[in-house]
């Protein structure tokens, strides 16, 4: 049973390694870390991981021609560190929770570009999925609460729905020829490149990584030092998570597997609860079900297609 499932359960996993990350990331952050420079760590140090890996399995597997290069320089730009970027610009500017609301209206650009540019017939039931899923979102971000929304926040929040969007259609595209670890290379590669020509390494703040940080909440009063906690940034928020959602992108269409992707801020949740003492209220709670909902109704889409 759970090999008809392969696909769904490696995007639930890809979602809880990320949601977990963002506890870590958290910590890292309020440490002294600046987002772009956690990012740019981020992004090199799972491309160097990924690269000695595949280096050591085949490096023929990294060649690619002439025409695939565009694509996967796209991957990287637009796909990995686009959708990092512009998210921090956006949380900047705005409320955590309508900024997270308006990255996670991809699957409605995923579903309008299949339709409208790629022709491709949609069936009522994803939209019911995506309709679904993302009034879940909104109970689940309680997005009423913001106060002011920032013309600039507004727009960087919804280009990152854009490049998320653009993360799953090139994601399913692209690992029908290559394998997840490759796009990670090629992918986390780009990024890494171009975070070091905006961020140059040697403006780096290397004397933070010997920082001692204060794990809070459940664990308070108990310390790791900062590079610990990179590791796990790099290792399992970021090599771990990106194979199994480009694992799981292989098996799935990019509008279903957008849809599960909403399983992340569930799961930000419960670490943020269980860890930090961050609660769900009852509202939230019904838009976690909610969001299941529109999960199931968006995989049964494409099991009745």
């Amino acid at each position: 049973m759970l090999k008809s499932y392969r696909a769904e359960l490696f995007l639930a996993l890809g979602a809880l390694t990320f949601a977990f990350n963002g506890v870590i990331s958290k910590l890292v952050l309020q440490g002294g870390l600046s987002p772009w420079h956690l990012t740019e760590i981020r992004t090199t140090g799972g491309f160097l991981a990924t690269l000695i890996y595949i280096l050591a399995k085949n490096p023929r597997l990294l060649r690619a021609t002439k025409r695939e290069l565009p694509a996967l320089i796209c991957f990287g730009l637009f796909a990995v560190a686009a959708v990092q970027a512009l998210y921090f610009i956006s949380i900047e500017r705005l409320h955590v929770s309508i900024a997270l609301i308006i990255e996670f209206t991809s699957p409605i650009w995923i579903a309008l570009w299949l339709r409208f540019v790629r022709r491709r017939q949609v069936s009522p039931l994803m939209w019911w999925g995506v309709t679904v899923g993302l009034i879940g979102l909104v109970l689940l971000a309680q997005v009423w609460r913001g106060m002011t929304l920032d013309g600039i926040g507004v727009l960087a929040a919804l280009l990152s729905a854009f490049a998320m969007a653009f993360y799953f259609l090139m994601g399913e595209s692209l690992g029908k020829k290559r394998s997840s670890e490759v796009l990670m290379v090629w992918g986390l590669g780009v990024a890494a490149l171009a975070f070091a020509i905006a961020l140059p390494w040697w403006n780096f703040p290397f004397s933070y990584l010997n920082t001692s940080i204060d794990l809070q909440g459940r664990f308070a009063n108990n310390h790791l030092p900062a590079w610990a906690l990179i590791i796990w940034v790099i290792v399992m928020g970021t090599v771990v998570p990106y194979f199994l959602t480009l694992t799981g992108l292989r098996g799935l269409n990019a509008s279903t597997s957008s849809v599960i992707g909403m399983l992340e801020p569930i799961f930000a949740g419960i670490f943020a609860w269980w860890w930090l003492s961050e609660s769900f209220n009852q509202i939230q709670l019904l838009g976690a079900v909610v969001i299941l909902v529109g999960i199931y109704l968006a995989d049964r889409s494409r099991r009745s297609a």
